[in-house]
Formats: structure tokens, sequence, C-alpha cells
């Protein structure tokens, strides 16, 4: 491409390393934003720029929020016996949705990978740990998604958290091994909450 057409190649590429959109998806992205108003490309940028400065992780439960603590932490009416694990801040979207679940919970930020060099250091484990030494735990639910890290990132938390004297329970699945929680509908991740097992 000539110098001319340089910043939509650029454009183009930015839209492209975001997981999920291909070239095409991108191209269409980029080009949607040249005919935005001068307005809303304002908007636009203000709210990636925004996001970026103030979203910071929960000081109990490594969830994203803009303040110190999340909505869930800072709930006076949430069980705080029983912290549910999931890997991603998209995970308690997608259980909060459900309206079933009334506990708090710990965002891990990832699964142990070792193909990946992802060690349970990369993850906020430490941090899951000592949130444990509270007695008012009595049970740590793993909704790590089924696949292969998932459930071997599940089985590690568990051997460290059973010798506390904690239940720990795992998501009943109707979900398929290999899917991920966040595309779950709201009835099967109901279910799977209300059918966890003892692990």
């Amino acid at each position: 491409m000539g110098e001319k057409v340089a910043p939509l190649s650029r454009l183009i590429f930015q839209f492209e390393r975001m997981p999920g959109i291909g070239h095409k998806s991108a191209q269409r992205l980029a080009f949607y934003v040249l005919n935005m108003s001068r307005d809303e490309v304002s908007a636009f940028t203000s709210a990636v720029t925004e996001a970026h400065e103030k979203i910071k992780r929960c000081s109990v439960c490594c969830d994203l929020t803009d303040s110190e603590t999340c909505a869930v932490c800072g709930g006076v009416s949430r069980d705080r016996s029983v912290i549910c694990v999931v890997e991603d801040p998209r995970d308690v979207m997608a259980i909060e949705r459900t309206h079933e679940y009334n506990g708090v919970y710990h965002v891990l930020h990832g699964v142990i990978s070792p193909l990946n060099g992802i060690g349970p250091e990369d993850l906020t484990t430490k941090e899951l740990i000592s949130r444990l030494s509270d007695s008012s735990v009595k049970e740590v639910i793993m909704a790590t998604n089924p696949t292969v890290e998932g459930e071997a990132t599940a089985v590690f938390l568990s051997r460290l958290i059973k010798p506390l004297g904690i239940e720990v329970s795992r998501l009943a699945y109707g979900i398929p091994v290999g899917a991920d929680l966040e595309y779950a509908d709201e009835v099967t991740l109901s279910k799977a909450i209300e059918g966890r097992k003892s692990l």
C-alpha cells in the first residue's frame, strides 16, 4: 500500500491484533471508524483511554473495577462464606447473569498451562490462599472452564485448599467439555451451580 493509506493499514493492523478478529473483520471495523463523525471518534478514543487508565483489579477478588473494591465485594448482602473461583472477569459477568449465585468471587486471570509457560505463580493463587485464612470461608467452588488446563488448575487449587478444612466443589457440567463459561446460557450455568460436586 502507498504512503497515503499507511494510517489505514495501521488501524486495520491494530484491530487485527485483537482476539477473535480476523483480517476481514478488522477491515470492517477500520472502515466503520473512518465513517464516524469527529465527535464519535473523540468519544470512542476517550472511552478506550479512560477504561485503560481507570480500570484495575479489585483489592479483594482481583476482578476488574474502577474502585478499590468491586461491586460484589462491596455488596453487603453477599454470602462471604462461599468463593467462586473463575478464570476470567467475563466468567463473573456470565455467572452474575444467572441471578442464582449470592457468594463472592476470585478471578485467577488465567489457568495453569505449562506448555504456555504459565504456572500457579502467574495467577492470583497467593491472593486466593490469603483470603482463605479468614475462618468465615466454608466453601470454594471451582468454576474454571472444562478444558484440560481448567481441570488441571481446579485440581491443583483443590489440593492447596482441602488441607485448610474448607469444602472444595466443582461445577456440575451440562456445559460441554472444552467450552467457555462466558458462552453458556443462564439456565445451563444455573444448573451447573446448583449441581456442583465436591472435589
